[in-house]
């Protein structure tokens, strides 16, 4: 499933950056473009919450 694309213009990471968000319609994840936290995307509605955080490139 993809997302909108003009939701996409207005997601960005929850991290302290609120970076733009790059969407993976395959794996259904959101990726933070400047720390790479991942985020799943649960039947179409994006999960941007910290706790939810599926890789945590900036915490590793």
């Amino acid at each position: 499933m993809s997302l909108d694309p003009q939701l996409l213009e207005i997601l960005a990471c929850p991290a302290e950056d609120h970076a733009p968000l790059r969407h993976d319609p395959e794996a259904q994840t959101l990726t933070c473009t400047s720390c790479g936290r991942v985020y799943p995307v649960r039947e179409g509605l994006p999960v941007l919450l910290l706790d939810e955080v599926l890789t945590d490139k900036a915490g590793a």
